[in-house]
């Protein structure tokens, strides 16, 4: 007879402790949910306590964005907001970890980087680059601390703990012979352009010229400087109006001799007679159908690769093997390092948050 009233009890019992969990739960729910709303939105995150604002992430999104003709769609642009704030909490991971190494970029270190950048342009020149990118000087600096503090951890972490020796590089052209035996001449080739359109590639507007006549004063300034002596990549980092070379001191990167039949019969023609170092004359760029010069370049070739089987004997070939290995041993201990530090921070991504939210 007593054995129903313990089975009350138990039922009892149990349906005490699940209302328990129930409200424990609640509460829990609550408290996260107040403490979402107490950050704010001016919170896209935070990594151990240090707080990443949503006006970072928009800056950066800017400067990321300016000067582009093609609008994004909403979705795009939540992706790469996305992208730059994940971009922004491995920064502030490896900043907390430099803080611990004693890694952190001087002031010295920032002020000879901003010095060396600066070096190609004027003062004016340098103001209206960060103006088209959106960025304070203030903001320039914060970068180029953060960038040289990432390289000094990696460095110490990751970078000069690689070792590739000579078995691995002999291991890997034997079994990739075959990329090695290149069938017709690699020509890597960089430039200096010069556009008569003011709207041009959007490269140094503070001294863009406006029509034909301007174009060819400029690019022949440039041309009397190299036969001066002076530096082919630095005078293409101040002159050259192609965007996506200009920084690069004007390196185009390499291109087979069929694609170099690609271009126009005039660079065509002057590039092939060039021994490795030299640069052509001014070569008109003109419209096909028109006839009408749109602008002008100079092209150097760096260095010419003959067709044939390139022996492992070539320092070019050892060293472009030393290169890959190397970046794709980086690459891959850099994904799992930055894994592995995101494990141990605590994390709290807002932004993605209110997008799941929505």
């Amino acid at each position: 007879m007593k054995r129903p009233r313990m089975e009350n009890r138990l039922d009892s019992t149990f349906v005490k402790k699940v209302c328990t969990m129930r409200l424990l739960l609640a509460l829990a729910l609550l408290a996260v949910s107040c403490g979402l709303k107490s950050v704010g939105n001016d919170v896209a995150a935070t990594v151990d306590g240090q707080k990443i604002y949503t006006s970072d992430v928009e800056k950066y999104f800017q400067s990321q964005t300016a000067g582009s003709t093609q609008p994004l769609s909403d979705e795009q642009a939540t992706s790469l907001r996305l992208s730059i704030l994940r971009e922004l909490i491995e920064n502030e991971i490896l900043m907390h970890r430099a803080a611990k190494l004693g890694l952190l970029a001087t002031d010295e270190e920032v002020d000879r980087k901003l010095n060396e950048i600066k070096s190609p342009y004027s003062a004016s020149e340098f103001a209206q680059r960060l103006n088209e990118r959106k960025l304070s000087l203030d903001d320039f600096r914060h970068d180029i601390r953060r960038t040289l503090t990432a390289e000094k951890v990696l460095h110490k972490e990751i970078t000069s703990k690689i070792n590739i020796g000579p078995q691995d590089i002999s291991a890997y052209y034997n079994q990739h012979k075959a990329e090695f035996n290149l069938i017709e001449p690699r020509y890597h080739l960089a430039h200096i352009l010069v556009t008569a359109s003011p709207g041009a590639q959007g490269q140094d507007s503070g001294n863009k010229a406006r029509n034909e006549a301007e174009a060819r004063r400029k690019i022949e300034t440039v041309l009397t400087r190299l036969q001066a002596g002076e530096d082919f990549s630095s005078l293409a980092m101040t002159y050259s109006e192609d965007g996506a070379t200009a920084a690069n001191g004007g390196d185009v990167g390499i291109a087979p001799e069929s694609a170099l039949k690609q271009t126009d019969a005039a660079t065509r023609e002057s590039v092939v007679k060039l021994k490795p170092g030299q640069y052509t004359p001014i070569i008109p760029l003109a419209n096909p159908a028109t006839k009408q010069v749109g602008g002008f370049q100079i092209v150097k070739l760096i260095a010419l690769e003959p067709a044939g089987q390139r022996e492992l004997s070539d320092p070019r070939v050892e060293q472009e093997i030393r290169s890959q290995l190397q970046d794709h041993r980086e690459q891959l201990l850099k994904a799992a390092y930055y894994e592995v530090m995101r494990n141990q921070a605590k994390i709290d991504n807002y932004f993605a948050q209110r997008l799941l939210e929505r």
